[in-house]
């Protein structure tokens, strides 16, 4: 198991945290996430290491961004 962590921006809310998650357990092998709408933490639990482009391309179909 691997946990990875990233900050996106632009998250305001539980809807926001929502649809990041959504996206972002559309990953394979992503088996949990976690998101902290405040400080704008992503926790990922996955089988195998995720790619960061996957996490971007990710969170970007959900509407946000990666910080950089």
């Amino acid at each position: 198991m691997t946990t990875t962590t990233v900050t996106v921006t632009g998250m305001t809310c539980d809807h926001c945290a929502a649809s990041v998650r959504e996206e972002i357990g559309e990953i394979s092998g992503v088996t949990a996430v976690d998101v902290d709408v405040a400080s704008g933490k992503v926790t990922i639990d996955s089988e195998a290491p995720v790619q960061t482009d996957a996490i971007a391309t990710a969170v970007e179909e959900a509407g946000y961004r990666l910080a950089g």
